[in-house]
């Protein structure tokens, strides 16, 4: 959350003359819920495995660029999975540019409502301890505190080595 999957990725998307994929978008649309939604009526593990063959079945078009969920990555096999099937990208970024990403946005996020300034930075520090493990599989990781619209592009490309 606040990595810039979204604004990177459609940015990159363009740039690459890709579709782009927002697995979140996809889901919600597939099945006209919020993810919210289907988070509550499902449950953890029912969304979990609903998200897993919504992963597979987006992974299957063709000249795309994939920007899942935070929480993709750590559950069943999804990480082997996208490695396996495309190029992987970390957007490793520092708790504190996370959490001033994330301040203006606290009222759209259902996970960092009402959270002030300390507890986000809590938030987001236990969140990504809990989860870099699998981002770290990522066959590329690309550092985002630095990174704008302005300087995605040559970043990307000397990521890739295009």
């Amino acid at each position: 959350m606040g990595s810039g999957k979204t604004t990177y990725g459609k940015l990159m998307a363009k740039e690459l003359k890709l579709t782009f994929v927002d697995l979140d978008a996809f889901i919600e649309q597939k099945f006209m819920k919020s993810i919210s939604e289907l988070f509550e009526n499902l449950g953890e593990d029912g969304f979990r495995k609903l998200e897993r063959e919504a992963l597979h079945e987006v992974s299957q078009f063709e000249n795309s660029l994939i920007s899942t969920g935070g929480g993709t990555p750590c559950f069943f096999d999804n990480m082997e999975y996208m490695n396996a099937h495309g190029e992987t990208i970390y957007l490793r970024t520092s708790v504190r540019e996370l959490r001033d990403r994330l301040k203006m946005s606290r009222t759209k996020r259902p996970l960092i409502v009402g959270k002030d300034d300390k507890e986000l930075e809590f938030f987001i520090a236990k969140s990504l301890e809990e989860r870099e493990g699998f981002y770290l599989k990522s066959k590329y990781i690309m550092d985002t505190d630095d990174l704008n619209p302005n300087n995605i592009k040559s970043s990307f490309m000397e990521l890739l080595e295009i």
